[in-house]
């Protein structure tokens, strides 16, 4: 097992008053050039928690002011050997309020507002497309653990820890 660092990401799944989910196409890594929830990494060496950092990412990507109320922890994804640089521990959280305005660009990159659908024709990171989305889309509402080896070289190897499908008539939000 290959020795790499950790991080510790919150990413925000914002959609419009349509339905239609905030995207960030990347201006810088990780994912350059790729579509991708808004988010960022913890802040670690003060303690920040998941949630505390997706109220901040929200205030500075997005400027969205946000409580862990606005909330729903959606999924756990955890990688192993993304790209050969780190593991990633990936906290996916479905913004509840929706969002009126498409949020100016940003020194991330531009933001989009896109159907699901319109999903297959944008470039997005392998894992992404491969597993964490058709898990979110699956799960919306519910809530969903999965780990993947990602092993530079080799086919992703999955193993889905929780699945917890939303059921039901009417999500809270």
């Amino acid at each position: 097992m290959q020795s790499l660092p950790y991080k510790i990401a919150s990413l925000l799944y914002f959609f419009d008053e349509t339905d239609r989910v905030l995207l960030l196409e990347r201006a810088q890594e990780p994912n350059l050039g790729l579509w991708s929830p808004c988010g960022g990494k913890l802040h670690t060496e003060i303690g920040e928690s998941p949630y505390a950092c997706a109220c901040r990412e929200a205030a500075e990507e997005v400027g969205a002011v946000l409580t862990p109320e606005d909330l729903h922890l959606a999924g756990l994804v955890s990688e192993r050997g993304y790209l050969g640089q780190s593991h990633w521990l990936m906290f996916l959280f479905e913004v509840k309020p929706r969002l009126k305005v498409l949020p100016p660009p940003h020194r991330e990159g531009r933001f989009a507002f896109v159907d699901r659908a319109g999903l297959s024709g944008l470039a997005l990171p392998e894992t992404d497309r491969e597993k964490i989305w058709p898990l979110f889309w699956g799960h919306r509402g519910g809530f969903f653990s999965v780990h993947g080896v990602c092993e530079t070289g080799r086919p992703n190897v999955w193993r889905i820890e929780q699945s917890t499908p939303f059921v039901g008539l009417k999500r809270d939000f």
